[in-house]
């Protein structure tokens, strides 16, 4: 049983600004790939947690400039 106030499973990293960037092959707005995307709503939580740590490795990244 969840505890009250906390929500089952990984969120979604998805923020509804939906636009590929051609360069990187990821979202613009969740930096996942298209692979990821369409498998989100499959994956087990631990796949889901592994793409967050993927998530934030690109956008650091980006924010180096790399």
């Amino acid at each position: 049983r969840a505890k009250a106030g906390v929500a089952p499973g990984v969120p979604s990293p998805c923020i509804s600004v939906c636009e590929m960037d051609e360069a990187r092959f990821a979202c613009k707005g969740c930096f996942r790939t298209i692979p990821e995307i369409s498998q989100w709503s499959r994956m087990a939580d631990a796949e889901k947690l592994a793409v967050w740590q993927l998530i934030e490795a690109r956008q650091a990244s980006l924010a180096n400039g790399l």
